[in-house]
C-alpha cells in the first residue's frame, strides 16, 4: 500500500490564551485576526493540523521586528525544528510579547517547513 501523502491545515490563528510549553495542551484560540494589540504576555501565533506525516521534520521559523537581545545585540530570528509525533499532530507556532513592549510592534512573520517545504506562511502584525 502506497504512503498517504502528507495533508497541513491551518487550523487557526491570531490571538490565544496563554501557553505552558511543557504542556501538551496547545492555547485556547482568542480571536482570529491578522492585527494584534501589542501589550505585555500576549500570546500569538498559529496551530496547524499535520496529517499522514509521522516521523517527519518540522522547521520553523520566526522573523521578527528588530529588537534588541540580553547581550544588547539586535536579536536574530527564532529557528527551531521537532519531529511529527503522529499522523494527526497538532502544531502551535507563536510567540508572546516582554518588556519592553514599544519595540516588538511590527510585522512577526511565522514560517512553517514540513521535509523542507513551505506548508505555512503567516504575518501577523503587532499594532
Amino acid at each position: 500500500m502506497a504512503k498517504k501523502k502528507p495533508e497541513v491545515t491551518m487550523h487557526s490563528y491570531g490571538l490565544y490564551d496563554g501557553w505552558v510549553r511543557d504542556s501538551k495542551e496547545l492555547p485556547n484560540l482568542v480571536k482570529i485576526t491578522t492585527e494584534i494589540e501589542t501589550a505585555l504576555d500576549i500570546e500569538f501565533g498559529y496551530i496547524l493540523r499535520i496529517q499522514n506525516a509521522r516521523n517527519s521534520r518540522i522547521t520553523f521559523r520566526i522573523d521578527h521586528p528588530p529588537f534588541n537581545d540580553s547581550s544588547g545585540e539586535t536579536a536574530p530570528p527564532f529557528d527551531g525544528e521537532l519531529y511529527v509525533k503522529t499522523n494527526d499532530f497538532r502544531f502551535f507556532l507563536g510567540d508572546t510579547i516582554w518588556a519592553p513592549v514599544e519595540d516588538k510592534k511590527g510585522a512577526w512573520r511565522l514560517i512553517t517547513r514540513l521535509d523542507g517545504v513551505v506548508v505555512a506562511d503567516k504575518t501577523l502584525t503587532m499594532i
